[in-house]
């Protein structure tokens, strides 16, 4: 017989704590093996019951979710998925959370709560079966906010020169502490970016917000008919796809409505698939940490159109399911590490501008 996920549900709200009792119990494979109202008694409980996997709400009374997280990291390192509402404050406390090691995080529905959980129910079983088998992020008792920086202006043959170049970038859970550490990585002057990640509507304006304030180069949400420009990156909206075009001598992008592809909206194959049609020599495309396999189709597109194409390996994915989609198609040309992958990105993009 299969080993039951062991779940704890921590929440300050008696009607949360039943509904997604509820609901993660609907799973053969999920047993909710009880619930806490706040930290103190989540504590208690984590000892006795050795769960496998935490639901944490991120306003909690008596002790803040993120100083509970943050202690339970440094002491008894578990997956977390977030339970989070909506709003400006819950969104940067939702990306606090995630480097403070939690494994993903839920939207929690604003209004009609009851009526509006099961929605959720998919999502929710999901993540809860993807962290029970993750790798856990280990971070030390202090983990400091990322330093903001100041950006140097581009030189003007910049916008010129490097607008040949793009590097296209998909990933998915676990995702967005990867991709902060690719873009924190990179100079003023490279390549545009173009990037999607798996992330509800509402999330990825403020997560480029709070990237542009730790990167060299800009960051934004990605708005229709944008130019892909050196030193800038943009992150696709939630709930719209991405995708990138020719436009004379420079590239831009889409932002679109449509169904879902491979089971997301914004989706990586469409933003890949983009990339092979109209980049083609002139696009590196990596794909990092996720579950499912969206992207790998597009990755495999973009190798076939010439482009330089790289996997994060599986020692370095918080969850290894995309990139190992990709691996096994041989959509990869490169197979690196997390703290690698910038690197070579640059190195590829730059032998192929020395040739344009």
């Amino acid at each position: 017989m299969t080993k039951k996920i062991r779940t704890l549900i921590v929440d300050d709200s008696a009607l949360m704590r039943q509904l997604l009792s509820d609901l993660l119990s609907k799973d053969p494979d999920i047993e909710v093996v009880g619930t806490a109202s706040d930290p103190y008694v989540a504590r208690d409980k984590i000892m006795k019951l050795n769960p496998d996997v935490m639901t944490l709400d991120v306003e909690m009374p008596r002790m803040d979710g993120l100083t509970f997280l943050e202690k339970l990291m440094a002491s008894r390192p578990m997956p977390v998925v977030m339970v989070s509402s909506l709003t400006e404050r819950s969104c940067e406390t939702t990306f606090r959370a995630m480097e403070l090691g939690a494994f993903d995080f839920v939207t929690k529905p604003k209004i009609d709560v009851a009526n509006s959980m099961p929605d959720l129910q998919t999502e929710l079983i999901q993540k809860v079966r993807a962290a029970a088998g993750a790798k856990v992020r280990v971070r030390p008792a202090a983990s400091p906010v990322r330093p903001e920086v100041t950006k140097s202006p581009l030189a003007p043959d910049a916008l010129i020169t490097s607008t040949h170049k793009v590097i296209a970038i998909g990933t998915s859970t676990g995702g967005t502490e990867a991709l902060a550490e690719i873009l924190t990585s990179l100079p003023p002057d490279a390549p545009g970016v173009i990037a999607v990640i798996h992330m509800p509507p509402g999330y990825t304006k403020s997560y480029a917000d709070r990237l542009d304030r730790a990167c060299q180069i800009r960051i934004r949400e990605a708005a229709d008919g944008d130019r892909i420009l050196p030193g800038h990156a943009l992150i696709a909206q939630g709930d719209r796809h991405l995708e990138a075009y020719r436009s004379g001598a420079t590239y831009s992008v889409r932002v679109k409505e449509g169904e879902k592809v491979s089971g997301f909206r914004p989706s990586v194959d469409v933003l890949f698939h983009s990339c092979a049609k109209f980049l083609g020599t002139n696009g590196v495309g990596a794909i990092l940490t996720g579950m499912g396999r969206d992207g790998a189709d597009g990755l495999l597109a973009m190798r076939h159109a010439g482009a330089h194409t790289i996997a994060q390996d599986e020692a370095s994915c918080v969850v290894y399911g995309m990139p190992r989609e990709a691996v096994a198609m041989n959509a990869a040309c490169q197979v690196l590490p997390l703290n690698r992958i910038a690197s070579a990105m640059l190195k590829h993009a730059q032998a192929k501008n020395a040739m344009v």
